[in-house]
């Protein structure tokens, strides 16, 4: 089984999953870059990424992507214990993963990358969920977590099972992958 199929199984497996899953082997690890740094750094970036997910919201209006988000979340949290997060090229892949780890509070669950559609993604799970499945730091949560699901303008959209979201398409090239039973 290759990694393609590996990472399949276990997004297929969260999707139907009633409880959260095991936390990596060594532990969540701690995040060395203290909260009194962190928090305000996120503040500081919030407008910048309210105003940048608007504009995408505007471009969408003009230029419409072939698929349509429908439904909504159903707060069960198992999207926030599989992040798939795109393996950055050399040195932009150090200031990725500190971001990722020691600012918006991500974890790696697999330390070795995965292989999607030709890309390398790592794992990551994060650390601000609540039991209930919502989230501990909704108003600062990051911009993969604003965005879910991403609807893009080219290839069909994934969408783990169960989440509460499907998609409607009017374009019958694409084929849909996952929609609510």
């Amino acid at each position: 089984m290759n990694d393609s199929d590996d990472l399949l199984k276990i997004l297929n497996n969260a999707g139907e999953a009633t409880s959260p899953p095991p936390p990596p082997a060594p532990g969540i690890p701690k995040q060395w870059v203290p909260g009194w740094i962190r928090w305000p750094i996120r503040a500081i970036f919030l407008p910048f990424i309210v105003l940048d997910s608007a504009m995408k919201k505007v471009a969408r209006k003009i230029i419409r992507p072939p698929f349509k988000k429908e439904g909504q979340c159903k707060r069960r949290g198992n999207c926030c214990y599989y992040i798939l997060m795109k393996r950055s090229k050399r040195f932009m892949h150090f200031i990725d993963r500190f971001w990722n780890t020691q600012i918006n509070g991500f974890y790696v669950r697999d330390p070795e990358p995965k292989q999607l559609d030709d890309k390398e993604v790592f794992v990551m799970g994060c650390r601000y969920l609540k039991k209930d499945g919502s989230c501990a730091h909704y108003h600062l949560r990051p911009v993969i977590c604003r965005e879910y699901p991403v609807i893009e303008h080219f290839g069909a959209p994934k969408i783990l099972k169960g989440c509460g979201y499907k998609v409607s398409c009017k374009d019958k090239k694409y084929e849909v992958y996952y929609e609510e039973e």
